[in-house]
C-alpha cells in the first residue's frame, strides 16, 4: 500500500472546556495553530490527546470534527485516527467506526496491561486489519503498554498484513529501519535520528509549540545538530509532567487556550508551571516576567 503522511505530524491534545466537555471550536483553533506552525498533519485521540478519557461517542466525534476541518481548510493535510484498544472487540469497533470517517491512516497500540502472546498481538492484528480499507501504523510504547514489539515482529506483522505500513516508535533502544514498514519517531529527542535514518519523520508533542523549530529540522539537514542542541532544554523540561499537561500548559500560556487535562491527570501546580515558563521565554514565545 502506497501512502505518503508528511514528516511532522503533531499528537494533538484534546481541549476541554470549564466543565471538562470536549471543545470543539478550541479544537479547531488549535489546528489551525499547527498546520500554520509547521505541521503536515495531526494524530487525534493518541496517548497526548487523552484517549484513555474519552467516551466512544467522544472520541469518534473528535475524529469526524478534525477530519472534516482539515478537509476544508488545509485538503493536503493528514488526518490519523488513534483507534487502540487492548479489547480486541472494541478496537475493531473503533477501527471500523473511524473508518466509516475516513482520516487518512489509523494509529493502533499493541494491547496494553493485558499483555499477549506474540501469537495473541498477531490474531489481535489480523482482527484489526480486516476491519479497514486505511493505512494502519502500529505504535510500539513498551514504557505504557508493558510489552515490546520487537523490530523482527513489527516486520512480520507487516509482511502478513497489508494495511499495515508503518510504525510510531518510542522504544529508542529499537530504533532502526524495519523491513516493509515506514518508522516514525514516537519520541520528540529521536526525529533527528528517524531523519538521518532517511525514515518517514516523527510524531511529536513540542510541535504543538515549536512546529517551526522541528520544520527547520527536517528542511535544512545541515543545522539539524544545531538545532538539536537548542531544544534540549524543552525536551528536558516538558518532561517535569505526561506531556499531554505540559503541552497543554505551554499552549495556554502562549495564548491557545485548549483548557486543562481530565482526572487522572492534573494541571501543573505553581512551580511546574514557571519552568513551563521559563522554557517559553527562553526561546522568546514570552516576555520574561519581571522579578
Amino acid at each position: 500500500m502506497s501512502f505518503d503522511l508528511g514528516t511532522i505530524l503533531t499528537a494533538m491534545v484534546t481541549p476541554f472546556d470549564e466543565h471538562g466537555a470536549v471543545d470543539e471550536t478550541a479544537a479547531v483553533r488549535l489546528l489551525h495553530h499547527l498546520m500554520e506552525s509547521g505541521s503536515d498533519g495531526v494524530v487525534v485521540c493518541g496517548t497526548t490527546g487523552e484517549a484513555a478519557t474519552l467516551e466512544d461517542h467522544e472520541h469518534l466525534g473528535f475524529i469526524e470534527l478534525i477530519t472534516r476541518e482539515m478537509r476544508a481548510a488545509y485538503p493536503h493535510g493528514k488526518v490519523i485516527a488513534g483507534v487502540g484498544s487492548n479489547d480486541t472487540r472494541h478496537a475493531v469497533k473503533l477501527t471500523e467506526q473511524a473508518t466509516a470517517l475516513r482520516p487518512d491512516a489509523l494509529l493502533s497500540v499493541n494491547p496494553y496491561y493485558n499483555r499477549p502472546s506474540r501469537r495473541g498481538v498477531i490474531a489481535h492484528y489480523a482482527a484489526v486489519n480486516a476491519a479497514t480499507d486505511l493505512p494502519i501504523l502500529l505504535y510500539n510504547i513498551p514504557q505504557r503498554t508493558g510489552a515490546d514489539l520487537p523490530n523482527e515482529l513489527l516486520a512480520e506483522l507487516g509482511q502478513r498484513f497489508e494495511r499495515i505500513v508503518g510504525v510510531k516508535q518510542a522504544n529508542a533502544a529499537n530504533l532502526a529501519k524495519v523491513e516493509g514498514l515506514q518508522v516514525y519517531a514516537g519520541n520528540d529527542e529521536n526525529l533527528i535520528d528517524v531523519l538521518e535514518m532517511g525514515e518517514a519523520g516523527g510524531i511529536l508533542t513540542l510541535s504543538h509549540v515549536f512546529g517551526p523549530v522541528f520544520r527547520r529540522m527536517v528542511d535544512e539537514p545541515s543545522a539539524r545538530q544545531q538545532i538539536q542542541a537548542s531544544l534540549a532544554d524543552a525536551f528536558r523540561d516538558f518532561g517535569i509532567a505526561p506531556l499531554a499537561v505540559t503541552n497543554k500548559a505551554a499552549l495556554n500560556l502562549i495564548g491557545v487556550p485548549v483548557g486543562g487535562p481530565r482526572l487522572p491527570y492534573v494541571e501543573l501546580d505553581q512551580a511546574e508551571t514557571a519552568v513551563i515558563r521559563a522554557v517559553l521565554e527562553r526561546h522568546g514565545m514570552l516576555e520574561a516576567q519581571a522579578a
